[in-house]
């Protein structure tokens, strides 16, 4: 076997893995979800979004960037742990990616800041979750 065909052939299992990677986050995506447009702070002026798709679990809040080959999601926030400190319109080189309905949100989840940008439908979704949490202080105790 000369070395040349096996290096193509190892390019072509990493091309066959990718793709099965790719069409199974596709797939497992199309089960639902809310569209977001998502980026982790500190960043540059309109620059780090990613457009994804959040699903709402009981604790948690899973983001999944499209553009991602993991299996799982990219980011999770913590229902307790999510803080939302100002809302705002998109600014600037962000409507080239957003329109004027969207809404940004500037949420702390513990120590990570994010913005998460949302239309009205899916930015009453999300309030509603965090909003309808349970108090800390209300949760039941399990026995030792």
């Amino acid at each position: 076997m000369s070395p040349g065909f096996l290096i193509l052939s190892i390019l072509v299992v990493l091309l066959a893995v990718s793709v099965a990677a790719l069409l199974y986050r596709l797939f497992a995506l199309r089960g639902g979800g809310t569209a977001a447009i998502l980026r982790v702070m500190p960043q540059n002026e309109g620059s780090g979004w990613r457009h994804g798709i959040v699903r709402y679990g009981d604790e948690t809040l899973a983001f999944y960037k499209l553009s991602s080959l993991r299996p799982g999601p990219d980011v999770r926030l913590t229902r307790q742990g999510i803080d939302v400190r100002s809302r705002r319109k998109p600014e600037g080189s962000e409507f080239d990616i957003m329109t004027e309905d969207i809404v940004i949100l500037d949420v702390i989840d513990r120590d990570d800041s994010y913005e998460i940008a949302l239309d009205s439908g899916a930015l009453m979704a999300f309030m509603s979750w965090v909003e309808s949490r349970p108090d800390g202080r209300s949760q039941r105790r399990r026995p030792l």
